[in-house]
């Protein structure tokens, strides 16, 4: 069951100073004039979702996209054997469903907020009619596309070519946080996994029990200091260069 909350009137209603300030700060609306963004904001919704409300069902027709303003969403698809499979996290600032939306299909997956989360779903009649207006929206439009499908293919090369461990490395890589000024081992760094590590390893393409083998390993070699969610990292450089 959806148990999102919309918040704001219909779209032929008075705009919401608010959704047009939040507008005005996303990078994908941060150029439109202000009479422009009054007419955008008639055609979107704030929306309250819960940890765990279902944001849009798999088959749900698709009437916009949404932007993330706070919280965090995943989407998601149940395999036949009844496996979920997290295809991405969302997080604030990001947005999700430009795709689908453009494509006039109903969603292929599950959208499922996985904290307290406050988001905008802009309506794709009025996002389609300030397209016809304004090129420079169009190419945003297409390079928010195009960003994504990068990562995809990132994504598979990845799910491909490189083995579990790898995969786990390279994430822990890519999220490491530098130390903070002062510190006496400039080398190492921080973690903080943005969702559980069962969310994780599905993004990953891997089961829970093999990205926790992983990390039992990573840390049984000392490369790694796991506290919950937050992984340190002793050396970057060390992690970086080991081989399982």
């Amino acid at each position: 069951m959806n148990n999102s909350t919309c918040l704001l009137p219909p779209e032929n209603g008075t705009p919401d100073p608010r959704i047009i300030a939040q507008l005005r700060e996303t990078g994908l609306f941060a150029e439109l004039e202000a009479p422009d963004l009054e007419r955008l904001a008639r055609g979107v919704r704030e929306v309250e979702a819960g940890r765990g409300d279902i944001l849009f069902h798999k088959g749900d027709p698709c009437r916009g996209f949404h932007l993330l303003l706070a919280g965090q969403v995943k989407l998601a698809f149940n395999s036949t054997q009844g496996n979920e499979k997290v295809v991405e996290l969302i997080h604030p600032g990001q947005t999700f469903g430009e795709a689908v939306m453009f494509m006039e299909k109903p969603y292929p997956l599950f959208a499922q907020a996985l904290a307290r989360s406050r988001l905008l779903h802009i309506s794709k009649l009025v996002l389609f009619q300030e397209m016809d207006q304004d090129p420079l929206l169009c190419r945003k439009m297409i390079g928010s596309l195009s960003r994504r499908l990068h990562h995809r293919v990132v994504d598979v090369e990845a799910y491909s070519l490189q083995s579990g461990w790898e995969r786990i490395v390279g994430f822990l890589l890519r999220g490491a946080e530098a130390p903070e000024a002062g510190s006496d081992c400039p080398r190492q760094a921080v973690v903080r996994l943005p969702s559980s590590k069962g969310n994780i390893a599905s993004r990953l393409n891997l089961t829970q029990e093999h990205f926790s083998r992983i990390l039992h390993d990573l840390a049984g070699r000392g490369l790694v200091l796991v506290d919950g969610r937050t992984i340190h990292i002793p050396d970057v450089e060390q992690l970086r260069q080991a081989s399982p």
